[in-house]
């Protein structure tokens, strides 16, 4: 296990570190309880729709300072990814330590009177904590005071949480909790008291570099900089309630960010997200630490520090005191709306290896949400016209894709080449799709194919909302790509000259 400790400045946004290999303790001592030596508090602040786009991270174009104030206090995990890029499934993962497709959660999404209950014996973690003492709640970060967002793709016949405030238990009860911050999911807000400079930021080359996706970037990460905010109020509040002693807080955002070829894919940008443990007193301070991490091993590792057993059946593992690292993490992609859709992967610290079970279907099949909410798709599409898109970016326009992809990542970080039909990396593929074969065998209890009648509730659902959207942006009902970039192109020529007039 390799372990970095973050030297205590922080230049330009990116860290000075220095390797260090150190074990790390479970819980540590008895830490105290705001009146009692009991057990530790938990906390999970979970953002959506958040890469790794902070500064504590190397991205030097956003300021993140209470989130690098957190990392330095704590451990930033840089390798965490989530068994999924959306979220009602990847939600679904977290709160009960489990594969999606091993609890037919899978899906993005499915109508209340289709879904299914748990499987017999499984249960989210809040019950655990519950029948330890603990007191369970989820809230809601820009509604104080009411729940916050779950999207569980299952029903319980029971309450999963006691409250939405850790300031309703009793006193000095102990507190599992979570606290939803619902940015950057689009739309985007501006932070208009600091700007990001488009011209700064750099495209990757899947993206065409052009204006109206700069200022999306800019966009969003002025989102990202008020998720930062956010942060900065839950933790003050913390320590002002005298928890921040005895309370473990983990920083994790649901999937990656909300970009084509992110959001829903099984590419790093959908899959790779931030992770950041402080513990109570701040021990462990200003490591990182590289290991492969499952959002699904939270679970797991949050009730270890509380004391409570690990279900034998969770899929989900321990990843702080002693533990084994994970050598691969696995994630999928199955229906996401009306577009229906099977993808499989494994990724290994260099190498990720990628099946598409449909692989007649298109990348950009059509989905009605990223449609109207992502201005890149009509773009390209409208490049790709008059021949201004590369090689690269036209790959994700293509009408059909490889049954297999395999990256090099320690050389291609942005999954671009794909290796999979390359002699040379005959073996490594082999060996992964062995790994994935075996996971599939073991974990995917998902039911293929889905009910049709599900598939045709959510064509003539989203449809619905096809239509309501284009009637919002006074759009024809069957806009041509250019009506939709100019669309977007007036919207952000508004935003970004007010902030010019300021």
């Amino acid at each position: 296990m390799k372990t970095t400790i973050i030297n205590s400045l922080l230049i330009g946004g990116s860290l000075l570190s220095a390797s260090l290999l150190t074990s790390v303790s479970a819980a540590g001592s008895s830490p105290k309880d705001d009146k009692n030596l009991k057990k530790p508090n938990i906390l999970w602040i979970v953002a959506d729709d958040l890469g790794t786009d902070l500064g504590c991270y190397g991205n030097q174009s956003v300021k993140t300072e209470n989130l690098d104030r957190l990392a330095g206090e704590g451990i930033l995990f840089s390798n965490c990814y989530t068994v999924t890029a959306v979220c009602s499934p990847s939600r679904s993962g977290l709160i009960t330590g489990m594969y999606p497709v091993s609890i037919n959660c899978h899906q993005h999404r499915t109508r209340k009177e289709a879904m299914k209950k748990l499987p017999k014996g499984i249960k989210t973690i809040t019950e655990y904590f519950e029948e330890a003492g603990y007191y369970t709640f989820n809230g809601s970060c820009e509604k104080p005071g009411k729940p916050g967002k779950e999207d569980y793709n299952f029903i319980t016949d029971y309450e999963i949480y006691d409250g939405v405030d850790w300031r309703e238990r009793k006193e000095g009860q102990p507190f599992f909790g979570q606290i939803q911050i619902h940015k950057p999911h689009r739309p985007f807000r501006r932070d208009t008291a600091r700007p990001v400079d488009p011209s700064g930021l750099k495209v990757p080359p899947y993206w065409p570099d052009h204006t109206l996706i700069r200022q999306d970037m800019a966009f969003y990460l002025e989102t990202v900089q008020l998720v930062d905010r956010e942060v900065g109020k839950i933790l003050a509040r913390l320590k002002k309630d005298g928890l921040e002693e005895n309370t473990y807080v983990f920083f994790v955002g649901d999937q990656g960010s909300p970009m084509v070829r992110h959001k829903q894919f099984l590419y790093d940008g959908g899959t790779n997200t931030p992770l950041i443990v402080r513990y109570p007193k701040k021990e462990h301070a200003k490591e990182v630490r590289e290991e492969l991490i499952s959002n699904i091993d939270l679970a797991a590792t949050a009730l270890q520090l509380a004391g409570i057993n690990i279900p034998a059946y969770m899929q989900g593992q321990n990843f702080l005191g002693a533990h084994k690292p994970r050598t691969e993490v696995f994630s999928m992609r199955d229906r996401r709306d009306e577009s229906v859709d099977r993808i499989r992967a494994v990724r290994t610290g260099q190498f990720k290896y990628i099946r598409n079970f449909y692989p007649e279907k298109p990348y950009a099949q059509y989905n009605a949400y990223k449609r109207n909410q992502y201005p890149y798709l009509p773009l390209m599409e409208v490049l790709k016209e008059s021949n201004r898109l590369s090689p690269v970016q036209l790959q994700f326009l293509s009408d059909s894709r490889p049954e297999e992809e395999l990256y090099d990542l320690s050389s291609d970080p942005y999954e671009i080449y794909n290796l999979a039909e390359e002699a040379s990396y005959k073996g490594i593929k082999k060996e992964l799709k062995e790994k994935l074969e075996q996971w599939l065998e073991e974990c995917d209890r998902a039911t293929y194919p889905e009910d049709q009648g599900e598939i045709e509730y959510w064509k003539k659902q989203m449809a619905k909302m096809d239509s309501i959207w284009k009637v919002k942006k006074r759009l024809p009902l069957a806009p041509t790509n250019q009506e939709y970039v100019s669309w977007w192109e007036k919207k952000f020529e508004s935003l970004f000259k007010s902030q010019e007039s300021k």
